[in-house]
């Protein structure tokens, strides 16, 4: 009997760690495995089912979602938007199968080697591009102008995509190197770091950028905080530098290229959404809308032809889903994230004096550094509406949640007499 609980334990906690980490590599596989863990879950004999903290401003969410796709008149074009709550599931299936830290040690290693094969092969993309361009450069004034439209993408099908995933993984990297006290695998989680971070690097998202950074300044705050001094070296080293021809792409940051870069573009959307939310306060234009009704939003004083990009959605968490699902459902997503954090933060200042409970806080602070990633990178992307982003997301959040588990659950070990 307590060898059939052990296995039935061990297989949900592979197979919850496997769908997160296979996120990076395929959804499809990662819905499979998630699917195969909720599964293992309620097979005998199965621990009591436990509900996140955070379950509450999932359900709104989930219900405002729903009353603002029977507003809009279009229910049909807003299904692909309900078909993603299977995604939460992710933070169900996390939270309940793991039992140990040691367990989520397992799933955010995973996550870090899948990552790292990610990017390397985004790295193998990026040559065969400036191999590209070598061959065709008469067509353009220089690399970057080739190469912005068309960037390494790694395991996905966009490098927004495979940014957002490096940007948590590299988040979480740190945040393992910087808090555990386990240095067993230090030298090999400091080489994949590295390997992680220059696909970031070279897929040129400014957002996901910025996410990182904000996350590691957040980690390195609470760790060794001298060494925030060294990012902005780091970045006039990259500027003076210019490895992989990625000082145009920081010089965009402030000074953008005309119609080449998106500052203008995210300008005008942030204008858009403005409108629709006036428009449409309580349940916005209705999911999968935003790109279908955009025309009609656009301010007046916007000049014609908009600037260059895509208009299928707000490029800002914030303004498109309140845009798209009313303030309720941009109020819900907002509580679900400070929840969170409030969460795992107060659960870091109660960690107990135990040696083995205190190495729960490398996960509690990679969490939270997480969380702040997105916020950060969720205001000029909406990566949360990529199904490989939302389940990776979810994952970590499940992780968190576990942890804060573990903590308040632990049975001190008896009084010496």
């Amino acid at each position: 009997m307590i060898l059939n609980e052990v296995s039935t334990r061990s297989v949900s906690v592979y197979l919850a760690g496997s769908a997160v980490a296979a996120a990076i590599v395929s959804i499809v596989a990662s819905e499979i495995l998630m699917a195969l863990a909720l599964v293992a879950l309620f097979i005998p004999p199965r621990e009591q089912i436990r509900w996140p903290a955070v379950t509450a401003p999932l359900v709104l969410w989930m219900l405002w979602t729903l009353l603002s796709l029977a507003a809009s008149g279009h229910p049909r074009e807003g299904l692909p938007q309900i078909k993603k709550f299977i995604w939460f599931a992710m933070l169900f299936v996390v939270y309940n199968a793991i039992r140990e830290l040691r367990h989520i040690r397992g799933v955010v290693i995973a996550c870090i080697a899948t990552a790292t094969v990610s990017s390397a092969w985004g790295m193998e993309q990026f040559v065969g591009k400036y191999r590209t361009y070598e061959a065709t450069h008469a067509a353009y004034p220089n690399f970057y102008t080739f190469y912005v439209g068309d960037r390494i993408t790694g395991f996905m099908g966009h490098w927004m995509t495979f940014s957002g995933q490096m940007m948590m993984a590299v988040v979480l990297l740190a945040a393992l190197i910087l808090f555990s006290r386990d240095h067993r695998w230090k030298w090999p989680l400091g080489a994949a770091g590295i390997l992680i971070a220059v696909g970031l690097f070279i897929a040129e998202t400014r957002s996901m950028w910025g996410g990182a950074v904000a996350g590691v300044v957040y980690l390195l705050w609470f760790s060794r905080r001298w060494l925030i001094l060294a990012l902005p070296v780091l970045a006039a080293i990259l500027y003076l530098t210019n490895p992989f021809s990625a000082r145009e792409r920081m010089i965009s940051i402030v000074r953008p290229h005309g119609d080449t870069d998106s500052n203008q573009h995210r300008a005008v959307l942030r204008r858009i959404g403005i409108e629709m939310i006036r428009a449409h306060p309580l349940f916005g234009v209705g999911p999968e809308q935003v790109g279908k009704q955009y025309q009609q939003y656009i301010p007046p004083d916007v000049p014609r032809p908009l600037p260059t990009g895509y208009y299928g959605h707000l490029h800002n968490i914030y303004f498109h889903y309140a845009a798209e699902r009313g303030l309720p459902a941009l109020a819900a997503l907002l509580w679900f994230l400070g929840r969170a954090l409030f969460d795992f933060a107060r659960t870091l200042l109660r960690l107990p004096a135990s040696a083995q409970l205190r190495e729960a806080q490398w996960v509690l602070h990679g969490a939270i550094a997480v969380i702040l990633a997105m916020m950060v990178g969720g205001y000029e992307e909406v990566n949360l509406g990529d199904s490989e982003v939302l389940a990776l997301f979810l994952g970590v959040i499940g992780c968190g949640y576990a942890a804060v588990w573990l903590t308040e659950n632990s049975n001190p070990p008896p009084p010496r007499r």
